[in-house]
């Protein structure tokens, strides 16, 4: 049967038998996550639900039934937690509605008493030092005095007490060493490039010790001291392509490369819990693979790769290094995380992630290097429909619709594992193809720089290569591809469908920016130290070059030539992608007569954190999807009703959107 002519109805057909994956089961709270154990050993910790928001438990290890909540967020899910180096608190952060100025939080795990570390309005909190022997302080950055710029504290975990180590005016980061001592400044130099400043008693060098050329700016930077400050180490890309793991000696300034790989950049390290020292490396290309510097490391790693099913890794260490949490993915199954006791060989089971998708029809996802038209590697995943490839060989029996997931940033990457939005999609019955364009990381720094200035332009071919390459290959029905996206792959579905308006059957833009003009008159001012990487990457407005550049590439001046359905999801508090870039252009497309749906929540910032947003949004995804390419949807049912989400516009365009919410 030819691709093109292949009908739609066909994949549904043969799906139809497959249980449907209930949007609760994948985008409601998971059972637990982000489990630790103190560095002491004596405390379990982990996030969970109370009263539907995700919060910070607590349990001892030697009875982790007895489980008590340590705080008490009612609106939005906590984000990230950790253990204060001395084991006698937690510390969180939080926002506001999605705005992004976290402040810094500490509950006493014997009192529960919680108290603000950092009492500041429109404040964003950064970590920028911690200890291995220095249990009661941390430094932290505040941008309270100037947004654009991270004053450091030296922060008493104890009393509270926060003493300035240094007034920031210039520099976009520093690190210190064990002793919480700042040793280098990192600042954006005209190139585009990193000066690195050594510090020394409290004075920053006039003159940087290291520098890079922009092209190495993303893949070149300081990683750490060992914990006698006696090793630097380094991740490296400079009169090379990939970053290499480096160690300098700091006595004589001799470096020697640890690591390395022509395919990609070093990615992970694992270091000794009191030294500091790397014991492994991970390697990230299609998959993750370690390589072990330490025996005894290897030699636990083989033993839990005997008992595990798919990846895993360490999330979480003893100070002496005796017990781990180690998340477990199978790939197709829930994740488990296990505490492992390294002394004893134990293996136990700490939780099951997403318990309700025990027997779900999860399906695989096939690593693939597929070729751009001008002869770069592109690895990318797919995922395939349930019942659509009986002989298991990467490809259905016969051509599917297919949804082009696009990653954000654009300086980040897609990964292989458990995707949950992989798995929704492919159980309505479409390929789900996600695909590192050129501008991602891990892969070396020519395939980063190969995508500067290339916004819409070489960076789109990529996604566009990579659809025919699956319309060629007999996965995706030619008339049939979806795109969709988040942030850059939010601004990408824009471009898909105003630059190549005739490729994709329809498209679901989140947080994506319409305006690159716009877009870099409004980033938040704590980016502004690193500005000039955004000109140099993307187009400088201050010339009158890269001005034209910025509005020749901004999908707000081709809206009138979208003629797909468009879906729009927004949070109205967005410090990154402001709410006007979804504004302008759903207003440019009334104007012009184009129908366009806007889902608009007032409570979110950059994406939508709070569950009940999130399952309404993809509610109203899926259903836009199943109209435009005909798989199948959960009905929308109550889910709006539950949310914040406000529908600005364009509800009839969506089966089971037009009937009015009780």
């Amino acid at each position: 049967m030819n691709a093109s002519t292949t009908n739609p109805a066909t994949a549904a057909q043969a799906v139809a038998s497959v249980p449907l994956i209930p949007r609760d089961a994948l985008y409601g709270n998971p059972t637990r996550q982000a489990g630790q154990v103190s560095p002491d050993g004596e405390w379990l910790s982990w996030l969970a639900p109370h009263e539907g928001v995700m919060n910070v438990w607590l349990a001892p290890a030697s009875d982790p039934n007895s489980a008590r909540r340590m705080t008490s967020s009612t609106s939005r899910p906590i984000p990230q937690y950790f253990w204060a180096p001395d084991s006698g608190s937690l510390l969180y952060v939080q926002d506001k509605g999605g705005d992004e100025n976290y402040l810094l939080y500490q509950v006493d795990v014997e009192t529960g008493e919680e108290r603000t570390l950092t009492p500041f309005e429109n404040t964003r909190v950064s970590i920028v030092g911690s200890s291995n022997t220095i249990k009661d302080k941390v430094l932290i950055g505040l941008n309270n005095r100037d947004p654009r710029f991270h004053d450091v504290y030296l922060l008493d975990l104890n009393s509270g007490e926060l003493e300035l180590v240094l007034e920031n005016n210039a520099y976009a980061g520093f690190l210190a060493d064990d002793t919480l001592t700042l040793r280098w400044a990192l600042q954006q130099n005209a190139a585009g490039g990193t000066d690195m400043f050594e510090i020394t008693d409290g004075e920053v060098a006039e003159t940087p010790r290291e520098s890079t050329t922009m092209e190495d700016a993303l893949t070149t930077s300081v990683a750490g001291y060992t914990t006698d400050g006696k090793t630097l180490y380094w991740l490296d890309s400079r009169g090379r392509d990939t970053a290499a793991l480096i160690a300098e000696n700091t006595e004589t300034g001799e470096k020697r490369i640890i690591a390395e790989s022509d395919k990609a950049d070093i990615g992970g390290t694992m270091s000794d819990t009191k030294t500091g020292e790397v014991q492994a490396y991970s390697v990230y290309y299609t998959t993750n693979e370690w390589t072990f510097l330490d025996p005894e490391i290897e030699a636990a790693y083989n033993w839990l790769d005997e008992r595990l099913e798919g990846d895993f890794g360490v999330q979480s260490r003893t100070e002496d290094d005796t017990k781990w949490v180690v998340w477990n993915d199978p790939l197709v199954e829930p994740s488990k995380v296990y505490l492992y006791d390294r002394p004893a060989a134990t293996l136990t089971e700490f939780y099951a992630t997403r318990p309700e998708l025990v027997g779900a029809p999860l399906q695989p996802m096939h690593p693939l290097e597929i070729k751009a038209r001008d002869g770069l590697t592109l690895v990318s995943y797919l995922t395939l429909p349930p019942e659509s490839d009986p002989d298991a060989d990467g490809v259905p029996s016969e051509p599917v619709p297919m949804v082009l997931l696009v990653h954000g940033g654009p300086w980040a990457r897609d990964g292989y594992g458990f995707n949950r939005a992989h798995q929704w999609l492919a159980n309505r019955g479409y390929a789900v193809m996600s695909v590192n364009f050129r501008g991602s990381t891990g892969f070396g720094k020519n395939f980063i720089n190969a995508g500067n200035l290339e916004w819409a332009g070489t960076m789109h071919d990529d996604l566009i290569d990579a659809v025919n390459w699956a319309v060629d290959k007999g996965v995706a029905q030619k008339d049939n591809v979806a795109i969709m996206g988040g942030s850059y792959g939010g601004y990408a579905t824009l471009v898909g469908l105003t630059f190549t308006p005739e490729t994709f059957a329809c498209g679901v833009d989140i947080v994506g920016p319409s305006n690159l003009e716009t877009l870099l008159e409004t980033i938040p001012p704590y980016w502004e130290p690193l500005v000039k990487q955004f000109h140099e990457r993307m187009g400088n407005p201050e010339t009158e070059e890269g001005l034209a550049l910025l509005k020749e590439r901004s999908p707000l001046y081709k809206a009138n030539e979208i003629t797909k359905p468009l879906l729009i999801g927004q949070g109205a508090n967005d410090p990154r992608v402001k709410q006007a870039e979804s504004d302008q252009i759903v207003s440019a497309m009334q104007e012009a007569g184009i129908p366009v749906t806007y889902v608009l929540f007032p409570d979110e910032g950059h994406g939508f954190r709070r569950p009940e947003n999130n399952i309404a949004f993809n509610a109203v995804a899926e259903n836009f999807l199943a109209t435009c390419l005909g798989g199948r949807a959960e009905p929308i049912g109550d889910t709006l009703g539950k949310s914040t989400a406000e529908i600005v516009t364009g509800a009839e365009n969506v089966q089971g959107l037009q009937v009015p919410v009780e």
